[in-house]
């Protein structure tokens, strides 16, 4: 627990994503008080491959935690805790004696293990079955066994106890205690593929299948544990509160609650929902993941994807020329009170949950002579809420639940038409937060809590505080035909079938 509270007037919340590094600090009333950032260029080798140089990441955590206290005016002596978030199920593998890592780290995007995971199809049911997770490259065990094969005496070293694994906060943690501490959270773990969420341990089986030695594998604490001192850094402060950038905005969006959902709206959607304290494989083409876990108790989330969400935007702008800038979307689809029946399913890569469709390509529907600019680009804008609702309606049937209301952040949360039509399309209020750094003030809650900066979940509840509410306004026979008309140009999206 905390000691000489009142001299300790901050938490410092480093969120490690997949193309900058962050540091954040937060006050007792939950406040973010500076913000510090670091560009982090990821490497690409061989068409589909995505890595990253572990030393950047670490370089780059350093950089944002002395810049913070240079703007801030403060010393680490004011520090309660640190907590850490981080892009997911990217992984380093790394020498104990060194320190060094034995390869870079491959990113959760990478594809450069598709041929690994085809290998082992036939333990796709099992594999979902204990882990909650879809057979795919996208998760960290076919990339640990990429690295070991790719390294000179891999397996050998790694079997001798030479090697460790870990995911980016597993790297950080390393690093920051000087080597002492080698653990993760229950979220990161739950995504790597080796971790059995029903019985909350490293999975022998699965180890087994993917041939990892289980003395690579990191300790894993609770999301807000004690994660060892962070002693390459003055003023004696603990790593108190560890999560995957997803589950700590959950948490950041205070979904303690079964129920409770968040969606992000960044390049693609992360939508997550609180499903409770009992965990169970989807059949409806979601993920089953571990949200927290905290005071002994595990909470469980349902969790799916959009691929293209603001991304659409970028396209909308680059690619098409339509709009200057994002900003601009909002102000063209006002142009318009509708569509003029205009569908846009940007299926560029594929559709993602609930559908996990890979051929399936973008396409336009409904045009007619008098369809113009601005009713493209509200289609575009509609389409992300669209893709949400598909996924959330998968949850809902799963989970049993009813949404009472989305909360919502990322970058295209900040478009107002889009909010609105996405309150109309779910019929259900949609709340935009104060604070947009979702994923920074999760993992600074985690570590308030560990630490005892705050005394519990209802004194971080207090502190959140909604900028914007919106409230469906749409009848529902129209919110009916407009949904049965998305889910007609999906169908025949993915009925189209280009020969290769």
């Amino acid at each position: 627990m905390l000691h000489n509270k009142h001299m300790k007037k901050y938490i410092i919340a480093i969120d490690q994503g997949t193309t900058s590094t962050r540091a954040i600090l937060i006050n007792q009333a939950g406040e973010m008080i500076y913000k510090a950032q670091r560009e982090l260029p990821c490497e690409y080798p061989k068409p589909g491959w995505v890595e990253v140089n572990p030393d950047k990441i670490w370089i780059s955590v350093i950089d944002v935690i002395n810049e913070l206290m240079v703007v801030a005016n403060t010393t680490l002596d004011e520090v309660a805790a640190y907590g850490i978030t981080n892009q997911r199920e990217t992984t380093i593998v790394w020498d104990k004696k060194t320190g060094q890592a034995v390869y870079n780290g491959i990113v959760w995007q990478s594809k450069q293990t598709q041929s690994l995971c085809d290998e082992k199809e036939e333990y796709t049911d099992l594999i979902k079955s204990k882990t909650g997770l879809r057979m795919n490259p996208y998760f960290s065990a076919s990339k640990i066994r990429f690295i070991l094969d790719n390294i000179p005496d891999g397996q050998a070293r790694a079997e001798r106890g030479e090697l460790s694994f870990g995911t980016v906060d597993s790297w950080i943690i390393y690093k920051m205690t000087r080597g002492k501490m080698h653990a993760t959270d229950v979220s990161n773990a739950s995504r790597t593929m080796l971790y059995n969420i029903f019985d909350m341990d490293w999975d022998d089986e699965l180890l087994k299948i993917w041939n990892i030695p289980s003395v690579m594998l990191p300790e894993v604490l609770e999301n807000t544990g004690d994660f060892g001192e962070a002693s390459f850094f003055a003023g004696g402060a603990h790593i108190h509160g560890v999560a995957g950038d997803q589950q700590a905005a959950l948490f950041g969006q205070c979904c303690f609650n079964k129920g409770d959902s968040k969606n992000t709206y960044g390049t693609g959607c992360f939508m997550l929902m609180n499903v409770g304290d009992k965990p169970f494989v989807s059949k409806e083409g979601l993920l089953t993941t571990v949200a927290w876990k905290e005071g002994g108790k595990t909470t469980y989330a349902l969790e799916g994807s959009v691929f293209i969400g603001g991304a659409v935007v970028q396209w909308l702008r680059d690619e098409m020329r339509l709009v200057h800038d994002a900003a601009e979307t909002e102000t063209c689809a006002n142009k318009v009170p509708d569509t003029a029946g205009v569908y846009l399913v940007p299926a560029f890569v594929g559709l993602g949950t609930p559908y996990w469709d890979d051929e399936a390509r973008g396409a336009v529907f409904g045009l007619t002579r008098g369809a113009d600019r601005h009713h493209f680009v509200r289609a575009a804008l509609c389409s992300i809420a669209y893709q949400s609702k598909d996924l959330i309606e998968a949850m809902k049937r799963e989970a049993k639940l009813e949404l009472m209301s989305l909360r919502v952040d990322g970058g295209a949360s900040a478009n107002a038409m889009l909010m609105q039509f996405q309150s109309d399309i779910l019929g259900c209020e949609v709340h935009l937060p104060q604070f947009l750094e979702t994923t920074a003030l999760g993992a600074g809650y985690f570590a308030g809590l560990g630490c005892g900066f705050w005394k519990d979940k209802s004194e971080i509840l207090a502190n959140h505080k909604i900028a914007k509410k919106y409230y469906p306004t749409m009848p529902k026979e129209q919110v009916d035909e407009l949904y049965d008309g998305w889910l007609a140009a999906v169908n025949a999206t993915r009925a189209f079938k280009v020969k290769r």
